[in-house]
């Protein structure tokens, strides 16, 4: 489904659920095959969860809002019991620690899909019969939203696994293919004079994230921004050039985490040169890095240093958004999610939705990304969209761009 699930019709919403449910499954059978569908033979790192654990997670998020009709994540909000005894304690995640999800009494593999394929079951029937409203589309744009999410987030795992990738998300994006541009195009930077840059989403634009409300005026200074992400060669030439072993090129933080991760690193994680080419793991298996795609995986600080060798910085959240909805040419974002130099923080006049520990427990601590990946569903890309993570964080499908002044 190409269009926007943010307007999605009942009818589009329940093929979008139904593409949802496929994929996620598919995914899931790929750690089945593996036999890491048993939480205690999955690693136990702080980037994943086990995926038995988040595939019942996802359904139970759905039954909550729509089947169980809670208008809040509150403990208790539910308005019907829930098809699974004892959903809540397994999988409610306000209220179980990522620590112990690998050591939960989980049902079968066997009952969890038979639970996860009802509940969507329901979910559709119940959808057959709302009216084609946003009030009454809220719940259902917001099951699916965060079950693309977590598809993503599936996605994510398989490589942080070590795992092959079964094909492609059901809708990538057109851009996904970085190689199918000249590199002398990767290059172009795009010079945007500011002005004033209407952040956030209104009630008008449908299905609308807590983070992103609501729309207010901002004043964007002039700035000159790249067109493409940072490619695997450009980013090669400050491995070379000893960007990781200059200590001047990274804030304290930064400089911090690179001595915490592996002290005297010379690329990034996975990177490894054989025969005169870098290589990477992708997916389980060592790939050659072509030079013209983006480079990924690459944490916050490890930007911030590529930019401070380039003389350059990151993009602020604002002047990402501004060029991105410049409708300029030759601008192009959809390959991966990227760093921006904000720190996640609340639009005035921020309340939290339903879904009250969606955005508000990581104001400060996160830093915004903005885009989307070859892994987003093509109903989820939004030049508004606020993704977020922690500045060392680099397993999700991220790059970036540069900017100056």
């Amino acid at each position: 489904m190409d269009v926007s699930f943010r307007h999605a019709s009942p009818a589009e919403l329940a093929y979008a659920l139904r593409d949802a449910r496929d994929y996620t499954l598919a995914l899931f059978d790929c750690f089945q095959d593996a036999g890491l569908d048993v939480p205690a033979r999955v690693p136990r790192l702080p980037i994943v969860n086990p995926p038995l654990w988040e595939l019942g997670h996802v359904a139970w998020f759905a039954e909550w809002y729509i089947l169980r009709e809670a208008p809040s994540s509150h403990p208790g909000a539910a308005r019907v019991a829930s098809l699974l005894d004892g959903a809540d304690h397994w999988f409610d995640s306000n209220t179980v620690a990522h620590a112990v999800r690998w050591a939960l009494d989980l049902p079968a593999t066997g009952v969890l899909k038979a639970y996860f394929r009802e509940v969507h079951e329901r979910v559709l029937d119940k959808l057959a019969h709302a009216p084609h409203l946003d009030a009454a589309l809220y719940p259902f744009r917001l099951a699916l939203a965060h079950e693309d999410m977590h598809g993503e987030a599936f996605a994510y795992t398989l490589q942080t696994l070590d795992l092959e990738m079964p094909q492609l998300p059901p809708s990538p994006s057109p851009s996904s293919q970085p190689s199918s541009l000249p590199p002398t195009t990767l290059k172009e930077e795009m010079h945007f004079e500011g002005g004033m840059l209407m952040r956030g989403s209104t009630p008008q634009d449908g299905f609308v994230f807590d983070n992103e409300k609501w729309a207010h005026a901002c004043e964007v200074p002039a700035f000159s921004i790249d067109a493409a992400l940072v490619s695997n060669a450009q980013y090669a030439e400050f491995v070379d050039d000893g960007g990781y072993g200059d200590a001047r090129l990274w804030t304290p933080a930064g400089h911090e985490w690179l001595r915490q991760q592996e002290q005297g690193r010379a690329a990034p994680p996975g990177w490894q040169r054989e025969g005169g080419q870098w290589q990477a793991w992708r997916f389980g298996r060592l790939a050659v890095l072509l030079p013209q795609e983006p480079v990924r995986h690459v944490s916050l600080h490890e930007a911030q240093a590529y930019c401070a060798w380039s003389r350059r910085r990151l993009p602020t959240e604002a002047e990402w958004e501004f060029a991105a909805l410049s409708g300029h040419p030759s601008l192009r974002w959809g390959e991966l999610w990227e760093w921006t130099g904000s720190p996640f923080e609340p639009y005035p006049g921020f309340a939290a939705d339903a879904y009250r520990e969606y955005s508000a427990p990581w104001f400060g601590t996160h830093q915004v990304l903005r885009g989307a990946s070859f892994a987003t569903p093509l109903r989820m890309r939004s030049a508004k969209f606020r993704n977020f993570y922690l500045p060392e964080r680099s397993d999700m499908f991220v790059g970036f761009r540069t900017c100056a002044q």
